[in-house]
């Protein structure tokens, strides 16, 4: 067996793992070896001419999944179609509570089945915890991580820096590479959440990609 055969392997056996940690916590989960398998599996979890929304995500966009929601045959809540003004973009997101399916990705995935996530404006963490019908969440091998300390580490030394770069943040982090725990008015971290289980059972749907995905 090649080395390469078992990392996939191994990468593999966890994601399992992981997803019978989050069955257990009433959530559906789904395990894909590739980004380009989660367009067909996200097509099948959606419903001829459901309103769908999505969350800042570079994952979804990585997979394909956004162009494949705006040619498919959906109400699609565009919040990166050209020409939006700021309050649209802001209507966008209100509108997203009363979706019948929200898309998204985590910032990290426990072996507890955890879901892990922290927001800026608060709007795509609002959405996946409350109002659409349906969460669907995006989540590569990369955002495994052992407990919540280490997805916090994770945030706090990848994700975070990362995106604050990403969206050209004037925030510490985006020149440091590292959380620096700041007070700056444009600090992406403001809203922390964690999903440990789920009142309505399935409603939370995570598909694990055995390819990294986003930051």
């Amino acid at each position: 067996m090649m080395d390469n055969e078992i990392v996939q392997r191994v990468t593999q056996q966890r994601m399992e793992r992981v997803a019978e940690a989050l069955r257990a916590n009433r959530m559906d989960a789904y395990c894909v070896p590739t980004a380009a398998q989660v367009p067909a599996l996200v097509a099948r979890l959606l419903h001829k001419g459901d309103t769908v929304a999505v969350g800042g995500s570079v994952s979804l966009q990585q997979c394909g999944v956004l162009e494949m929601l705006a040619g498919g045959d959906y109400r699609y809540l565009d919040r990166y179609a050209p020409g939006l003004s700021g309050e649209q973009v802001q209507e966008i997101y209100r509108a997203a509570f009363s979706a019948d399916a929200y898309l998204a990705s985590a910032n990290a995935v426990t072996e507890a089945g955890e879901v892990f996530n922290v927001d800026g404006n608060g709007n795509r963490v609002a959405a996946i915890t409350y109002g659409p019908k349906s969460v669907i969440l995006v989540v590569g091998c990369n955002k495994l991580v052992r407990d919540l300390n280490e997805a916090e580490t994770r945030l706090e030394t990848l994700a975070a820096p990362a995106n604050a770069a990403r969206l050209h943040t004037a925030t510490p982090c985006a020149s440091t590479g590292r959380c620096q725990h700041c007070k700056s008015p444009a600090r992406i971290c403001c809203t922390y959440t964690v999903l440990r289980a789920q009142r309505v059972p399935g409603r939370i749907k995570v598909i694990l990609v055995g390819e990294p995905l986003g930051y």
